[in-house]
């Protein structure tokens, strides 16, 4: 229960950090936060709530399926709560974001084509790890489903390491980390990324 509490306020303050950020429109968006792996549980943001504000039914516990893990309550978890699931069977991550952006649905849609996109050169990119001069990044662009598993499983195949992120065409970003803090940067990093590419796109085609 005292680890679980921890988790909740930790699960907490980032979703008060995104909401000032405005990335939770129209209650779209879903986080979560491992509690324990053996058995493994989570938690996670219930559905249809109205992330900017705070109540003692804004997280869940979910078990290995994305399941509700706890009885004696009405809350259901949120829609992509499978994919969170694949995410903490599958690396080691205690994190895991997913918000909708107009700037990362801008993204998946101009290059939803190429399965993915590039970045090269960007300071920013060493919030991701990598610390070489001209530093690249590239984030895969998986189709959006309304079958959730369907969805799940395209989604894992991208599932290669403690800390990432794929792009859902025209639904959002999910990223992951093995702290709260690091997946809170990575998804920082990505959204100051999506925003630098559309806004120099629009002024200054030339350079992308």
């Amino acid at each position: 229960m005292v680890v679980k509490q921890k988790r909740w306020l930790e699960l907490a303050e980032v979703k008060r950090e995104l909401a000032a950020r405005d990335w939770f429109p129209a209650t779209s968006g879903n986080l979560s936060i491992k509690v324990s792996d053996e058995p493994l549980r989570f938690l996670v943001t219930a559905s249809g709530k109205d992330k900017r504000k705070e109540t003692n039914e804004d997280f869940l516990l979910a078990d290995e399926e994305g399941r509700p893990a706890e009885s004696g309550h009405s809350l259901k978890p949120s829609a992509e709560t499978l994919l969170h699931a694949y995410v903490y069977q599958k690396t080691n991550a205690g994190c895991c974001l997913h918000v909708h952006t107009v700037d990362n649905n801008v993204i998946s849609e101009l290059y939803a084509r190429e399965k993915q996109m590039t970045f090269k050169g960007q300071e920013i990119i060493k919030a991701l790890g990598y610390w070489e001069e001209n530093a690249e990044i590239t984030i895969p662009i998986i189709e959006n489903t309304a079958h959730i598993p369907d969805l799940a499983a395209e989604f894992a195949a991208h599932l290669s390491g403690d800390s990432g992120a794929v792009l859902i065409r025209s639904h959002g970003i999910t990223v992951w980390g093995r702290t709260a803090f690091e997946a809170k940067r990575v998804l920082e990093a990505y959204e100051f990324l999506f925003s630098w590419h559309v806004k120099l796109k629009a002024f200054r085609p030339e350079y992308v």
